[in-house]
């Protein structure tokens, strides 16, 4: 029986080798890895005098070679195969350990050039496995060195690798391979700055973490990272405090930080099942957090909490009395952190670079049953030379600051939906209904209930898209709105307009609405 072996990742590697020498394998190696086996004093046969030819172009060429590739594609039932390789002087290759060059780990290094990430392209290494995975009947081959303890295992008690474990491991390979292929494809066309949506889409992801559930109890779930620098992304958190984070607690935290990064002054917000329930932006992160949870005390509770400042010791301790499932924020004073810890439940976590936006051509992706519909990301707010005024009044300095305000809330809140805001503090969400007067009664209701009779008056409306009728204007005249910021485009927007100048309300056009489904 004959092994071999050529690694990048040599992880456990000399012991395995050692185990199979013992077991009277013999072992054919390569370069860097026939080295450090020789090192260690495993007796391995180099490459070359396998195949008869010298390792060539830097060591490019290696393995391509018939005496290689015959040696794993000669399927052991097949009389005519066993005896043209018998006729080629060529012997079966029964166990191959191959990993691949480091490409993710030079594609991560800081500075470095194309050049040496093509240089990085591994050709013979997954040409092997892939010869070793098709001729799995006969040939065990391992890519993961986790793998080495169960192949160890067979071996010394069945005398031999299982048809089962084989299948296991050839699946194995294939995802390894894809994984490394669509790596270097997704690098490729981030060089060339390629932002279409290619005719077929293939994407990889690296496993965070299993979790205990999904949405609910009975479903399966993950986490998984795109493989790449994602600064201000929750893949990259480091988790201070808590128990392990929940798929919904991820999939709230995700959005809760992409409205966050909208702001630049001190700004907290308060998410619950994915809708902002409380935001608050003021000269302090103290005053923040003050403004974010009296817009909502009562949705807040298991919340997600999220922070563009250094948490405080001062703001802790207002915190602490509210049962919250996640914070986030960049920093933490020691005192604060110290307070949290003393809650064994509530997650916190530490995301530098919070404030960075994600990259515009970024996909958003939805799984439908049987495909997948993607998008690039809202990534755009608004400029502000887009902003026109429609009615005879124009808002305020005041309005125009609380409008703009509104406007960030109103971008992600699930769809139809309407944000009320006064002095920069969200003060009424009407999320997810199916249609506008509802989202817009529901917002002042809201508002009403969770803060005061008085909470709507003088505040400003922004409605994620246009008005079919005037009723959202009359409904926002009788909670006292003074001012309103929609997308336009309705082929009733005169009704709307002139409804608002009969109330003296100012209303302002976006050009540009944000659906959240």
């Amino acid at each position: 029986m004959r092994a071999l072996i050529s690694v990048s990742d040599k992880t456990g590697i000399i012991e395995f080798a050692k185990e199979l020498t013992a077991l009277g394998i013999d072992i054919i190696s390569t370069g860097g890895t026939y080295a450090k086996l020789k090192e260690a004093g495993v007796k391995a046969l180099e490459i070359s005098e396998v195949t008869g030819f010298p390792e060539c172009l830097d060591g490019r060429v290696k393995t391509l070679h018939p005496a290689v590739h015959a040696g794993l594609l000669a399927m052991r039932s097949n009389q005519d195969h066993m005896k043209q390789i018998r006729d080629l002087n060529i012997e079966t290759i029964d166990l191959v350990i191959v990993n691949l060059y480091p490409f993710k780990a030079t594609i991560l290094k800081d500075g470095v050039t194309r050049a040496e990430a093509v240089e990085n392209i591994d050709i013979g290494g997954p040409t092997m496995l892939r010869s070793a995975a098709k001729n799995y009947q006969d040939v065990a081959v391992v890519v993961d060195p986790s793998d080495y303890e169960k192949v160890l295992t067979e071996l010394k008690t069945e005398n031999g690798v299982s048809l089962d474990t084989k299948f296991y491991l050839m699946q194995k390979v294939f995802m390894h391979t894809s994984n490394y292929d669509t790596m270097i494809a997704d690098y490729l066309k981030k060089q060339r700055k390629d932002f279409s949506l290619p005719d077929t889409l293939t994407m990889t992801f690296e496993k965070i973490q299993d979790m205990r559930y999904g949405e609910n109890p009975h479903q399966k779930a993950a986490f998984y990272r795109e493989i790449g620098k994602k600064t201000g992304s929750l893949t990259d958190a480091v988790q201070l405090n808590g128990k392990e984070l929940s798929f919904n607690n991820i999939n709230d935290t995700n959005g809760a930080l992409e409205l966050l990064k909208e702001f630049s002054e001190p700004t907290v917000v308060g998410c619950k099942h994915g809708n902002p329930c409380g935001v608050g932006s003021a000269d302090t992160i103290e005053e923040a957090w003050d403004k974010a949870f009296n817009a909502d005390k009562t949705s807040i509770f298991g919340g997600i909490v999220v922070s563009n400042r250094t948490i405080t010791k001062a703001m802790a301790e207002q915190m602490m009395p509210v049962f919250l499932e996640v914070v986030v924020a960049p920093a933490y004073e020691k005192e604060a952190l110290d307070l949290f810890c003393t809650k064994a439940n509530i997650r916190i976590l530490m995301l530098e670079g919070i404030e960075v936006m994600q990259d515009e051509n970024a996909y958003d992706m939805k799984k439908v049953n049987g495909g997948l519909i993607v998008q690039t990301i809202d990534s755009k707010l608004l400029e502000e030379d887009e902003l026109k005024v429609v009615t005879d009044r124009a808002p305020s300095a005041k309005e125009m600051e609380d409008l703009l305000f509104a406007w960030k809330v109103c971008k992600f809140v699930k769809s139809n939906g309407i944000a009320l805001a006064k002095n920069k503090q969200s003060v009424g969400i009407g999320p997810g209904q199916v249609n506008r007067i509802w989202a817009t009664k529901q917002s002042i209701e809201h508002a009403k209930e969770l803060i005061g009779d008085d909470a709507a008056k003088g505040a400003v409306l922004a409605s994620d898209a246009f008005f079919p009728f005037d009723d959202c204007v009359e409904a926002a005249y009788e909670a006292g709105v003074t001012a309103i910021i929609q997308p336009g485009g309705a082929k009733r927007d005169e009704d709307s307009i002139k409804k608002c100048n009969e109330y003296g309300i100012a209303m302002v056009f976006t050009g540009m609405r944000h659906f959240k489904h």
